[in-house]
């Protein structure tokens, strides 16, 4: 049962979801990949939302010109690792919920089964290569994928869920040139607030999923597109699953 701290701190969102829903939430483990921009509001918002199990997987350490978007590493972050700045904010703004981090790459991390118990994996990388590794990896343990990616003021979002709707890599087969991209950081505190609602809403089993669909948002137009988007039956990803 929840004590009445806990009931206070969800008191907004129990009627939405009820008391069954909170436990739901309570219960669930999110895998996050990535503790920048992206990483950064989908974390605050799933501890926000009581989400009893996070975990955190990110190689890189904290830089100057990560802070305009990065809202998870302050100043005096800067040189500490990314999962261990995010694990401590995470902790103070809710005490309740656990926080497990891995510093180190998305590849090494699989391979040690990181995804093990995951009921959700969220994409808030910025490495097309990376996130094919973590979309094969969302496939082969059949777990629901939520991506999403940023450029200057647009980005986007996508749910995958394996063997119903298209993977990463129907929509994109092939990464887009490596180069650094401009980021204003309201972007990334909005895709990675849609991502965040993507992944409540399907551990809530409640609203309608962005599946086949690539949500597209325009913040200098204040306009969302949508994009149909079909599976590729010859996809080296998933075409067996």
């Amino acid at each position: 049962m929840f004590t009445y701290s806990d009931m206070s701190r969800y008191l907004r969102q129990m009627p939405i979801i009820g008391q069954e829903g909170q436990h739901v939430l309570n219960d669930a483990t999110v895998l996050i990949a990535g503790a920048g921009g992206l990483g950064s509001p989908i974390a605050y918002y799933l501890a926000a939302a009581g989400v009893g199990h996070i975990r955190i997987i990110d190689s890189d350490s904290v830089e100057v010109s990560n802070l305009n978007r990065q809202i998870l590493h302050w100043d005096t972050d800067v040189g500490r690792p990314k999962v261990e700045s995010a694990q401590e904010k995470l902790r103070r703004f809710n005490p309740d919920i656990e926080i497990e981090t891995y510093f180190e790459r998305i590849g090494s991390c699989i391979t040690k089964s990181c995804t093990d118990g995951v009921d959700a994996i969220v994409d808030a990388l910025d490495s097309y290569e990376t996130r094919y590794v973590l979309n094969r990896e969302a496939l082969d343990r059949n777990i629901p994928l939520f991506h999403g990616a940023v450029s200057g003021f647009q980005g986007h979002i996508m749910t995958i869920i394996p063997g119903k709707t298209p993977c990463l890599r129907c929509v994109f087969q092939t990464p887009p040139p490596q180069e650094i991209s401009p980021v204003i950081g309201v972007t990334t505190g909005i895709i990675g607030s849609i991502q965040a609602g993507e992944v409540l809403k399907y551990l809530l089993n409640i609203g309608t999923p962005a599946i086949n669909r690539l949500i597209i948002w325009d913040g200098l137009t204040v306009t969302i597109e949508e994009l149909l988007v079909t599976r590729n039956p010859h996809c080296v990803d998933c075409r067996d699953v």
